[in-house]
């Protein structure tokens, strides 16, 4: 069985609601102007009734010449005029002149009224008298004792003179047909951007391709915008998703990576330890303290997983605070002076007393000591670390550089990638999890800022990041 669409729906409903407006409309104004012209003809006989009392008051008679003089004289074609006593006898007719025939017409509803208001009329009553329908007007006058009223036989010519203008009935039809026409186009649009998201969330529901001409062309208006612009977006996000699954594919993939080189050290020393019963101690001894540096390695890797994955899943929930970066600077410093010694490397702080900044302490203390350990492992024995900064608008650009052995250009871009070594040996004898460059990035860009990694033109590498005023 065929569905009635959502378009269909409206169409059908709009439509008749306005058929039965029109149609309360049209019925409303017919008898309206009916009335109207009806009352028109009530005034037109009453001023006859009046204008014939005050000629016969003036003549100060009521004979039947007189009466029947001034009627031959001023009634309209056809007109009927007829005098009746309050008691409802009939003194006078112009058309018909036995008045013995005549039934008592005091309960005449026009003559009745008459009596009781002053006026009264009656459409299209029936004379008993004369046996045809007339349109009756009469009018009391208590000063002469009596009813004049005055009627016209209610023929062809007098129904189409009340019958109402037919003009706006056509106009009336002319509108509905134009609307008819106009909301056909719209509902037709409508059904069609409908179907079409239909058509779209069916195949996304069922994993189907959306790359199909029938989801492609829209109508040109507003509701085709939206509706492409749906489908569109909707597209970008599986795009984004299935970007999201080869990322974590391969982030999975790195970490199990990056855990099975100290798993599978502390695992190698312990079996040796194990299947060795005359091990030396002092063999013993060393093989221990590798694997209690392995495992250290195995917690930096799993801590630096763990920041990671706040920084993704909840940085929004993390504390802001007002951060002094040069009281942080100068505790790193003295955090790292036996490895720069080690190392004969030498840590210059340039930085401006009291910098402050707003963020999170945690996250802003991650990105200085990953920059510095990063120096400490790979720029080389003997260099110099330099962190300077300047204020550009609401904004501090810090710099932090050391006069090393600096990277290759093709490394540069990748960087900041999550386990991404430029030398992968090297790196990982130095202890390294892959995972601090990585953190440096996202810290600074929640925190609204931006960071680039270069070579210095002297030599060494230099990172530019911006953090935004306190």
């Amino acid at each position: 069985m065929r569905r009635i669409t959502i378009g269909q729906k409206l169409y059908v409903g709009v439509i008749s609601v306005f058929i039965v407006f029109a149609t309360a409309f049209i019925i409303y104004q017919q008898t309206r102007e009916k009335q109207y012209k009806i009352d028109t003809l009530n005034i037109r006989l009453q001023n006859f009734n009046d204008r014939m009392d005050e000629a016969l008051r003036a003549k100060g008679c009521m004979d039947e010449t007189t009466i029947d003089r001034y009627v031959r004289t001023h009634h309209l074609p056809g007109q009927r005029v007829t005098l009746i006593r309050p008691d409802g006898r009939v003194i006078f007719d112009n058309l018909h002149k036995n008045y013995a025939d005549f039934a008592n017409h005091a309960n005449r509803p026009e003559v009745a009224r008459a009596l009781r208001e002053g006026a009264g009329s009656a459409v299209e009553r029936n004379s008993p008298t004369l046996k045809g329908e007339f349109f009756y007007s009469a009018t009391y006058f208590p000063t002469d004792s009596v009813v004049i009223r005055s009627a016209l036989p209610y023929n062809n010519d007098l129904s189409r003179s009340l019958q109402a203008d037919q003009h706006y009935l056509w106009f009336a039809i002319v509108a509905m047909l134009v609307l008819v026409l106009l909301l056909y186009q719209f509902t037709s649009r409508l059904g069609q951007n409908i179907n079409k998201l239909r058509t779209f969330a069916w195949r996304a529901d069922h994993g189907e391709s959306l790359d199909s001409e029938d989801l492609i062309d829209f109508p040109n208006d507003e509701l085709g915008e939206i509706a492409e612009r749906i489908i569109k977006i909707y597209k970008r996000l599986q795009t984004t998703r299935q970007e999201q699954d080869v990322l974590k594919r391969q982030l999975t993939q790195n970490i199990a990576h990056e855990l099975k080189t100290p798993v599978a050290s502390i695992q190698g020393y312990l079996e040796t330890i194990l299947d060795t019963p005359g091990i030396s101690e002092a063999t013993r001894q060393q093989f221990l303290e590798r694997c209690f540096a392995q495992s250290q390695r195995l917690t930096s890797l799993l801590q630096d997983i763990s920041t990671l994955n706040k920084m993704d899943d909840g940085a929004q929930m993390m504390g802001i605070e007002e951060v002094d970066i040069s009281q942080m600077a100068m505790t790193i410093g003295k955090e790292t002076a036996l490895q720069l010694e080690a190392k004969r490397m030498h840590f210059a702080n340039r930085l401006p007393a009291h910098i402050c900044v707003r963020g999170n302490m945690s996250l802003l203390y991650s990105v200085l000591r990953n920059l510095t350990d990063n120096a400490i492992a790979y720029a080389g024995v003997g260099t110099t670390i330099t962190l300077t900064a300047h204020e550009e608008g609401e904004w501090w650009h810090f710099t932090f550089s050391d006069n090393g052995v600096g990277v290759g250009a093709e490394h540069l871009p990748r960087l900041f990638e999550r386990f991404y070594r430029v030398d992968k040996g090297r790196s990982r004898k130095m202890g390294g999890t892959g995972l601090g460059l990585a953190i440096v990035k996202n810290a600074v860009l929640l925190h609204g800022g931006t960071i680039t990694a270069s070579n210095n033109p002297e030599g060494g590498l230099r990172f530019d990041f911006t953090l935004a005023k306190a």
